[in-house]
């Protein structure tokens, strides 16, 4: 009984120390994780502007529980729900590595002018190319630059497919 006894508490300080390293590990990759392209909650975001290119800007403001899409040359009417809510998540999505701006060279990774722009409150995110390697796309935020999936890329209006 009492060798049984000795290999149970030698189980048990196994498994305390298997548990103990698994929590060190989370937090050691929580820590040294990127981030996502802006801090602030997707549901805390009361403006949206997209410019792509050559198409209309298009402008959106909250209102109570709405959205609503506010462009000069119309009166405002109430937006598309989806369609913002593909914008909003855009804020949140996750980065795989961060850069200083002053690492690349910003023309050459789309940048200067950038493809899209996506103002989210007094945020800016600048979407630029795809990177040589995978289905990601430069993003500059501030004095960074960012890569994503290219599923968090702005698309125009008319095609508002939803992200996974």
């Amino acid at each position: 009984m009492k060798r049984t006894l000795q290999r149970q508490l030698w189980l048990l300080v196994a498994v305390a120390a298997l548990l103990a390293a698994a929590w060190w590990q989370v937090r050691s990759d929580r820590a040294a994780a990127p981030g996502t392209l802006l801090s602030i909650a997707p549901g805390k975001i009361t403006r949206v502007t997209l410019d792509m290119g050559r198409a209309p800007a298009e402008h959106y403001v909250k209102r109570g529980e709405h959205w609503w899409r506010i462009d000069q040359t119309t009166s405002p009417a109430r937006a598309d729900d989806r369609r913002v809510a593909e914008l909003l998540r855009i804020a949140s999505a996750p980065v795989q590595s961060w850069q200083p701006a002053s690492s690349y060279d910003l023309a050459k990774i789309g940048l200067a002018p950038p493809q899209a722009k996506l103002e989210l409150d007094d945020e800016s995110l600048r979407f630029g190319a795809m990177t040589a390697i995978g289905h990601n796309v430069y993003v500059q935020v501030g004095e960074r630059v960012g890569i994503v999936s290219l599923r968090y890329m702005p698309r125009a209006a008319q095609s508002t497919s939803m992200m996974q």
